[in-house]
């Protein structure tokens, strides 16, 4: 477990100091040395206008990694709400926004990002907003189910004996049980939501140029994939290793977590 957080917590640092660390400015241009293989002055190469692959990667973690985190406290947010009042609201309550929840589920995520996005048109704004609201349902179904069984608990029961608002009960009994289950799954959406910002940005409709996202580098090293494949291999390479780090730590918590578990 060790050193996977380590990994993390490089990858994080990799996204805060990118900029620091960026050898080149990512968004300047330099045609005479289009395509460049690595070498001493690029270690990764260069691009179709001969920016800088390196620079482009440190400056695009900010981008993938700040937006990620971004979306999933997001729909963290959403999806812990609807499960409370869930839980909370009664049985109508429960119903309505369980049926809700279904319909979202019903529906492949990215696809459903895809096209709302599209329809709400390409962009930085429009890529938060697709993919917050297709991703909240399983942080309700968590919520709603943890919700649940707490209510038989006594010191809920007395908590609403002694009158106390519903918000009061969330706060105090509720959110302190919620918070190791929805830290585990949170940690699961955190990497679906980088794959879902590449995806979109490979597909148009994420961060547009020149910004260094690295959907839209894989995007832009398409067209020469053949001549130059390292070009898509680097953004690539970068998504894979970010969505095994976060995902190997996700389940060194989970067992963390139920080694904590058993032994009370």
């Amino acid at each position: 477990m060790r050193s996977v957080l380590i990994l993390v917590v490089c990858l994080v640092a990799l996204a805060v100091l990118g900029p620091l660390l960026a050898p080149y400015d990512p968004t300047a241009i330099d045609i005479p040395n289009r395509l460049s293989a690595p070498n001493a002055t690029f270690p990764l190469g260069t691009g179709a206008l001969g920016r800088d692959i390196l620079s482009r990667l440190l400056y695009g973690a900010r981008w993938s990694l700040g937006l990620a985190f971004l979306i999933s406290v997001l729909s963290l947010t959403i999806g812990t709400a609807v499960g409370l009042l869930a839980a909370l609201g009664g049985k109508i309550a429960d119903w309505s926004l369980m049926r809700a929840t279904d319909t979202f589920l019903a529906f492949p995520e990215l696809v459903a990002a895809v096209v709302i996005a599209g329809l709400m048109g390409a962009g930085t704004w429009s890529l938060i907003f697709a993919l917050s609201v297709t991703g909240w349902m399983r942080y309700a179904r968590v919520v709603r189910g943890i919700g649940l069984s707490l209510q038989s608990r006594g010191y809920v029961v007395q908590a609403r004996l002694a009158g106390l608002p519903g918000w009061s009960i969330a706060r105090w009994h509720y959110l302190p049980s919620l918070i190791p289950s929805l830290t585990v799954v949170w940690t699961g959406m955190f990497s679906r939501a980088i794959l879902g910002i590449s995806a979109l940005g490979f597909l148009g409709f994420g961060v547009q140029p020149p910004n260094p996202e690295w959907g839209a580098m894989l995007l832009d090293a398409r067209v020469h994939m053949r001549s130059t494949p390292l070009q898509m291999t680097w953004p690539g390479l970068a998504v894979v290793i970010c969505v095994l780090a976060i995902n190997l730590a996700g389940d060194a918590l989970r067992d963390a977590l139920a080694k904590e578990g058993s032994h009370e």
